[in-house]
């Protein structure tokens, strides 16, 4: 079965999102069990972002079995514990905290500022184990895939970077604050993309350093259209919808650092995505409202793209929280000292909680979630004719007064 009949250039786009980033395992596992057997991989270009990057490269590296790359996701994701991702033993986080302590104490004086908060040297052994980043090259050589890309941003430039490994007819581009390098991807890039600010050390690459690409990644749908991407499937790891505003009869409490980080994590990798969406939506919305025959000029360079959206029906927060004492205990401690133990902390920890207990849970989520629109998702995943956008209705009604009236 070929997974594109109509020559249509299908893109899979990841988003961050630290430990939520299993999510995505789940919806990628039924699309997985939609295709026949032996499939090859239904997406010609594949862009991730911090954890979205680390699924990317599994699946460009091994785009000859579709399934197979997907159940390899699965095995690392459903069996994960903290201590695979960043060390969690007691001494290290002793260090940590006094090495933070002392830092800030005495200005940097005599022992130096620390580098990040967990030390993630555990999950660079990890993917070296597992991750055949020669495979990339081989796969895009045989036709299995048309180009991949890994986002970082520098702290030196500041600017987003798209490091991508693609066939000879693509080529770099330069906007804004954000660029597309060809590349050979390898572990550093991987690395770089998923290091979250101050959580994680930066990373050095080419003589600058490099931390999660969310942070410069206003537009996260942009590297898979540069790299010729006709419609997008996005995989998101948070419910959209806005949590209620407080009542003002009963004032909330002073907001916690976790509390801050967590929200400051959450808008790192999902509010570019949405705000993306709209833009998107708004350019088709131009283009549809012109007949073909009567494009010209600016509208005529211009080409819509057709937009699947997938983000989990259930508030991750709420499932972190009842796998908290998954934890290692030094890490409890560590979110207890800055306030995570009040519920709404939950943000962060749902970020943070690599245990299996959670990531089997959503996995199982996102399977769930990507079933309930299976004949959908197998439309847009083949070729088939598929509407402009498909999302949750509630997006879709935030979206409204961007189509045009019927």
């Amino acid at each position: 079965m070929d997974p594109q009949p109509k020559q249509v250039k299908t893109a899979l786009v990841l988003p961050g999102g630290g430990a939520r980033g299993a999510f995505q395992v789940g919806v990628l596992k039924a699309i997985a069990e939609l295709l026949p057997k032996g499939t090859i991989n239904p997406f010609g270009i594949i862009s991730g972002t911090s954890a979205g990057a680390l699924n990317t490269v599994v699946l460009a590296s091994r785009a000859r079995r579709f399934r197979v790359a997907v159940a390899e996701l699965e095995r690392v994701w459903g069996n994960f514990h903290c201590n695979q991702v960043y060390r969690t033993d007691h001494l290290t986080m002793l260090r940590s905290s006094l090495h933070w302590f002392s830092a800030i104490l005495l200005g940097g004086l005599f022992v130096g500022m620390p580098k990040s908060l967990l030390d993630n040297s555990p999950l660079r052994a990890l993917l070296s184990r597992n991750v055949r980043f020669p495979r990339i090259q081989d796969a895009i050589n045989h036709g299995w895939l048309e180009a991949v890309t890994v986002t970082a941003a520098g702290y030196g430039s500041a600017r987003s970077t798209s490091f991508y490994q693609a066939s000879s007819q693509h080529a770099d581009w330069s906007r804004t604050r954000r660029i597309g390098r060809r590349s050979q991807l390898n572990l550093d890039h991987l690395m770089a993309s998923i290091a979250v600010p101050m959580i994680f050390p930066p990373v050095l690459i080419d003589g600058e350093y490099f931390g999660d690409g969310a942070m410069r990644q206003a537009t996260p749908l942009s590297p898979a259209v540069h790299l010729g991407a006709d419609r997008l499937l996005v995989i998101g790891v948070r419910d959209e919808t806005a949590d209620k505003a407080p009542d003002p009869e009963r004032p909330q409490a002073y907001p916690s650092y976790s509390q801050i980080a967590g929200y400051m994590l959450d808008t790192l990798f999902m509010d570019g995505l949405y705000s993306d969406l709209e833009r998107i939506t708004r350019i088709n919305q131009i283009i549809d409202s012109v007949a073909p025959e009567k494009r010209t000029g600016s509208i005529a360079r211009l080409r819509p793209i057709d937009t699947m959206l997938i983000v989990p029906s259930a508030d991750l927060r709420v499932i972190a929280h009842r796998h908290r004492q998954e934890l290692p205990f030094a890490i409890r401690a560590l979110l207890r000292g800055v306030g995570g133990k009040n519920p709404s902390e939950n943000r962060l920890l749902s970020f943070l909680l690599f245990e299996q207990t959670y990531t089997r849970e959503l996995i199982d989520l996102g399977y769930r979630d990507a079933m309930k629109v299976a004949s959908q998702l197998i439309d847009f995943t083949t070729g088939a004719d598929v509407p402009r956008l498909f999302a949750p209705s509630w997006i879709q009604r935030d979206l409204s007064a961007f189509h045009p009236a019927e």
